[in-house]
């Protein structure tokens, strides 16, 4: 074989034993190709300093933002979805939620607690799509609904982060309920005056839209997050039409009256604080 698909020179070489494994998520990579110190994405309310992109995160992070250093009483943490309808498609209901439970060391897509933010008490609800997509299912709606009894009985505000696919379709009518029931609830707690507060994420979709994270006082959004009911691909298909640049990214949706404010993330904890003061009529906090 000719030297030329020969390496002759395979210059310094480490032996096997002695290199070493880079630990894993030192570096993330934005959508627009920014690479960002995860340390410094934690930092920055995981948002890219770069490009602002709002990095996807859970309840966990949510609730580090929101509560003062980070302390707060959970609700109903062991509560769990049973399988009524013994729903199997793919894969029985069951294995699904077995599946999420090892996946994602939660027991399903909402937690709920109390804590102080900014010194005063409030009631958060926050929603996780990494369990099952944050789909709406029994458990989400009875937990959403014990936490506006809790924060009624004591006279707390209360603040609700979606992110959902909607509807839990192993629950069908089951799931479809639970728009009703948090509405209702959210009905009862508008007739107490508390201030409710919703902050939609991305993505906020299907059901969890259609009822509790468009009932706010004031509905809040994060920059560039899908709000809709049905998504973009399904509105297309079915209109057969294109649509507009950014259609349903929180901005458009604004644009259109269907939102209240954008909030960056890292003025999260101040804004919501601020517009609850504002609705109690309250001297503002800083």
């Amino acid at each position: 074989m000719s030297s030329w698909f020969k390496r002759k020179d395979k210059g310094i070489q480490t032996p096997t034993e002695d290199k070493k494994d880079v630990p894993k998520g030192l570096w993330y990579k934005t959508p627009s190709g920014k690479i960002v110190d995860t340390d410094e994405l934690k930092e920055n309310y995981y948002v890219s300093p770069e490009d602002g992109y709002h990095v996807k995160i859970g309840s966990a992070e949510y609730f580090e933002i929101l509560f003062d250093d980070n302390i707060f009483e959970e609700f109903d943490k062991d509560m769990v979805s049973k399988d009524p309808l013994k729903f199997t498609d793919t894969k029985k209901y069951t294995d699904r939620l077995k599946q999420a439970y090892a996946k994602t060391n939660l027991n399903d897509a909402v937690r709920t607690a109390v804590g102080k933010s900014l010194g005063k008490d409030l009631v958060v609800a926050a929603m996780d799509f990494a369990f099952i997509g944050g789909s709406m299912g029994s458990v989400v709606g009875e937990k959403i609904c014990r936490a506006i009894d809790y924060a009624m009985k004591n006279k707390l505000p209360f603040v609700m982060i979606s992110k959902s696919g909607g509807a839990r379709m192993m629950e069908a009518s089951l799931s479809l309920m639970q728009l009703v029931k948090t509405s209702v609830k959210l009905a009862q707690l508008a007739e107490t005056k508390l201030p409710y507060i919703s902050l939609c994420t991305d993505p906020t979709t299907g059901g969890t839209t259609a009822s509790y994270a468009m009932l706010g006082d004031v509905n809040f959004a994060e920059p560039n997050a899908l709000v809709a009911f049905a998504g973009p691909r399904v509105v297309k298909d079915t209109t057969g039409k294109d649509l507009p640049e950014g259609f349903q990214r929180s901005e458009f949706v604004l644009e259109h009256g269907f939102l209240d404010r954008i909030i960056e993330r890292k003025n999260l904890k101040q804004e919501i604080n601020l517009y609850i003061d504002l609705i109690q009529n309250l001297p503002i906090r800083s």
